[in-house]
């Protein structure tokens, strides 16, 4: 088969690479059963029309305008691998012409709830600090150096956002015991408590725990919603631990 008879890729993965995103191996593969075209997401508007029409697939979330995608009569999926979701392309027309949209969440979600898990046990128990002191000399014994540790046993946790990355914290949480809240807007409460979560407000969830996990993916309509207000009707001493993306908080409040 000559390489303009396979199916044509438009890739524009920013701020990703195709070596990033993929083995060598696996890139050998994918270019071998595919046409590449490789731009940045700015230029796949830019790009010839007879390529925008034999486009199947999109590698990235580079805008998109209801002209462009009417130009894309082929177009089956664009394949986000950045997690956000964000208003750049008209999604209910993708939606209404079969056209899929998926991310990498659920491949993320593992890898960065045990790391939450990590950050949250290093705060309760100070590990990072009392290592450092212990490599200084200055470490500290019994209660000297355990004034501020705590446990995350049986703790309060609040979980902003479940998807995949809240479900996946859930489920290595269940471990300690933890008394779990959890706000999401998007889910029926139904689906929290299947979970064994308990739905709750934002401002329950900042108010009543002693962790709280931020996993929500950031979007257009939620940048920068946990604010001054929002860290001022925190538990005292709470742990803030942010796992999705900074645009969620706003950092200057």
């Amino acid at each position: 088969m000559s390489n303009s008879a396979l199916p044509l890729v438009i890739s524009a993965p920013e701020p990703r690479t195709l070596d990033l995103i993929f083995t060598a191996r696996q890139l050998a593969r994918l270019k071998a059963h595919y046409r590449i075209v490789e731009t940045t997401a700015d230029g796949v508007a830019k790009l010839p029309a007879d390529v925008l029409a034999e486009a199947r697939y999109i590698i990235g979330q580079p805008p998109i305008s209801p002209e462009t995608l009417e130009r894309m009569k082929a177009l089956r999926c664009v394949f986000n691998v950045e997690t956000n979701l964000i208003n750049n392309m008209p999604y209910e027309t993708l939606f209404a012409r079969g056209i899929h949209v998926v991310t990498t969440g659920l491949v993320f979600a593992e890898p960065v709830a045990e790391l939450g898990l990590a950050m949250a046990l290093n705060l309760a128990r100070d590990i990072v600090d009392a290592d450092l002191a212990f490599r200084q000399g200055q470490e500290l014994w019994g209660g000297d150096g355990n004034q501020t540790a705590r446990l995350l046993s049986g703790a309060d946790v609040g979980i902003i956002g479940f998807g995949d990355l809240g479900r996946a914290l859930n489920r290595l949480l269940s471990g300690f015991r933890t008394r779990t809240k959890v706000f999401d807007p998007w889910l029926p409460p139904s689906i929290l408590i299947d979970n064994g979560v308990e739905p709750a407000s934002l401002d329950e969830v900042l108010s009543t725990s002693d962790f709280i996990f931020v996993v929500a993916s950031v979007t257009s309509e939620n940048q920068g919603f946990l604010g001054a207000e929002a860290f001022a009707g925190m538990r005292k001493g709470a742990a803030f631990i942010l796992l999705s993306r900074a645009g969620v908080v706003d950092f200057p409040a």
